[in-house]
């Protein structure tokens, strides 16, 4: 354990030898234009408002206009008015993970919230807009991981440093799905980010759903919905920064987002405010950059680390084709979709497995495994096909030998692709169980 004299010597090596200042010369709204520095700063750096009380509220630069730099801030404005001090601060905005943060609930800026006392500091400054490795020095995805749910291990099966999207409207049921792989995954690492979530939902997925089993070996990030949106954005870039510095021990990390809809608002948010033009539905040319540059951070590291992605998409109005949804299918290495049809007969997870894809499929499976696979798909989707001739009573059977076979496979199917959100599915279990009721069925 580190001497409290050795923490203070590295604390005080962090503090910056001297400080430049601007002052305020605008407010509006949540923007503040700040006179006098702006030769000093660039888009991103970090400068911390003088109220007239003396408070301070730490802000981002998001832009320039007319020689003044605009600033928004990670709080509230209150107290802040024309002629206030800006001080500048001239270091990249950083985190300092440590091994004690496991257990552990932080904010956007790598503050405690759940009362556990202050956060020790580890010694590695990881920057909060990290770039991926690069693509030339990466290893390819590892071998598959057990996520302890048996739809997903089974038929969506995903390897370490592979990055999903699990798309769903919402209170279909992604916040448990994410809860139970979080207690039920092999990973060795949790790392949970909780972006824009409501805040009376932050205590019941902490403790009846995470569970005290999970939390132990996760990290949570937590931004709640009335937070502003820099906080919000930031907790997602937190999170992989928090996710790359387990990767760099050589761990295999399970990177967790909810939900990348709610970063792309905040983003929309910001990009607005400083006057960028709104292009597909509202959102700026800016949430589509921004989108890419913090999914890539998940995958395989340069040795033997990993970061394995899932994150959740909140498709609007069920539109699985909204412009979020779209740009997010086409960065990640596969989806699984959660459809409310499906929640509302009363099956959970509600996984259409049809719609879901995982792109590390076949080439995980062995030759038997696919074989399995293959043959269950079409079994569902065929009786998929004539549902609604089945559900009327205008099916007649014998009419159709391969939708007979569908129908006396389903109930046995459905059953198996249903599971309690406290029962643990092993990874070679789901094939074992899938393979019997496909041998069962007469």
């Amino acid at each position: 354990m580190e001497s409290p004299l050795r923490q203070l010597r590295e604390e005080l090596e962090r503090v910056p030898s001297y400080t430049m200042y601007g002052s305020v010369s605008a407010v509006l709204g949540m923007m503040v234009e700040v006179a006098g520095a702006h030769r000093s700063l660039s888009i991103g750096d970090r400068c911390r408002l003088v109220t007239r009380q003396g408070r301070r509220v730490p802000c981002e630069v998001v832009g320039f206009r007319a020689e003044r730099a605009l600033l928004m801030p990670f709080g509230t404005l209150d107290g802040i008015g024309i002629g206030c001090k800006a001080e500048l601060e001239n270091a990249e905005p950083m985190v300092y993970p440590h091994e004690g943060w496991l257990g552990r609930v932080v904010n956007a800026l790598g503050e405690p919230v759940d009362g556990k006392g202050p956060l020790p500091q580890g010694k590695i400054a990881i920057p909060l807009r990290n770039r991926p490795p690069s693509p030339h020095a990466r290893q390819p995805i590892g071998e598959k991981i057990d996520l302890g749910v048996r739809a997903i291990n089974t038929f969506l099966s995903t390897c370490r440093g592979q990055r999903m999207g699990i798309f769903a409207g919402s209170g279909v049921g992604k916040s448990i799905l994410m809860s139970m792989m979080a207690r039920f995954t092999q990973a060795d690492v949790n790392v949970i980010g909780l972006v824009g979530e409501r805040g009376r939902e932050v205590g019941e997925f902490l403790h009846e759903q995470l569970g005290a089993e999970g939390l132990a070996r996760s990290v949570v990030v937590v931004a709640t919905s009335d937070e502003s949106p820099l906080m919000r954005r930031q907790a997602a870039q937190i999170t992989l920064s928090i996710a790359e510095y387990f990767r760099d021990t050589d761990r295999d990390v399970l990177c967790m987002i909810d939900s990348i809809t709610r970063f792309a608002m905040a983003q929309r948010e910001i990009g607005l405010s400083t006057g960028e033009p709104p292009a597909s539905k509202g959102y700026t040319p800016t949430v589509f950059a921004e989108l890419p540059r913090l999914l890539e951070r998940a995958g395989p590291g340069v040795d033997r680390g990993s970061i394995t992605g899932l994150f959740t998409v909140l498709v609007e109005g069920d539109d699985h084709n909204e412009p979020i949804a779209d740009a997010v299918r086409g960065i990640l290495d596969g989806h699984i979709v959660l459809e409310r049809q499906i929640a509302e007969r009363g099956r959970y997870p509600a996984i259409n497995i049809l719609r879901s894809v995982s792109r590390a499929l076949p080439n995980c499976n062995s030759p038997e495994e696919n074989k399995l696979l293959g043959q269950a798909r079409r079994l569902m989707s065929t009786y998929e096909d004539m549902a609604e001739m089945i559900r009327l009573g205008a099916y007649r059977q014998g009419t159709d030998p391969a939708v007979d076979e569908a129908i006396r496979y389903h109930e046995p199917l459905e059953t198996f692709l249903r599971q309690d959100p406290y029962e643990r599915a092993g990874l070679s279990e789901g094939y074992d169980r899938l393979a019997t009721i496909l041998e069962a069925v007469e």
